[in-house]
C-alpha cells in the first residue's frame, strides 16, 4: 500500500487481529490511545487507498511533516472508519510503527518496539503474529 510499507518490513516485527471485536469496531482514534506514552511524540502521515475515505483535512495535514499523535486524535474521531488505510508513526525520520486497516476487518500493526505489540495483544486477545 503505502511506501513506507517495505521498510516497516524490514525492521519490525507485527501482529494482526480482527477490526471486529464482537460487535465493537477498533478505530485508528482507539488504536492511537492503546498506543500510550510510545505514540505521544511520534509524527504521523496516513494514506488510504481509497481516497474518499480519507476526510480532507487529514489528507492535507499528512503531507509534508505529517502531524502529531494529538492532531491525528482529533481527526480520526471514534465516528470515523477508515478502509484500506495506513498510518505511520515517525520519530524523528525513523519509521516506529505502522497502522494499517486492511479492508474494514483487521488490523496489522508494525513496531520497532516489542512492548507496543505486547501491549496491543493484550487488548486484543486474538492477536496473531504476522
Amino acid at each position: 500500500m503505502s511506501r513506507y510499507t517495505a521498510e516497516a518490513e524490514a525492521g519490525m516485527k507485527g501482529i494482526t487481529f480482527p477490526a471486529w471485536q464482537g460487535s465493537h469496531y477498533v478505530t485508528l482514534a482507539e488504536l492511537l490511545v492503546r498506543l500510550g506514552s510510545f505514540g505521544l511524540g511520534l509524527r504521523w502521515r496516513v494514506e488510504c487507498d481509497e481516497q474518499w475515505d480519507l476526510p480532507a483535512e487529514l489528507e492535507r495535514r499528512s503531507a509534508g511533516d505529517g502531524m502529531d499523535t494529538l492532531m491525528l486524535l482529533s481527526l480520526t474521531t471514534p465516528d470515523i472508519q477508515l478502509i484500506d488505510a495506513e498510518a505511520c508513526g515517525f520519530a524523528e525520520d525513523a519509521l516506529v510503527v505502522v497502522l494499517t486497516e486492511v479492508d474494514s476487518s483487521l488490523w496489522d500493526v508494525r513496531a520497532v518496539d516489542e512492548r507496543v505489540l505486547s501491549e496491543l495483544r493484550g487488548y486484543y486477545p486474538g492477536a496473531a503474529d504476522l
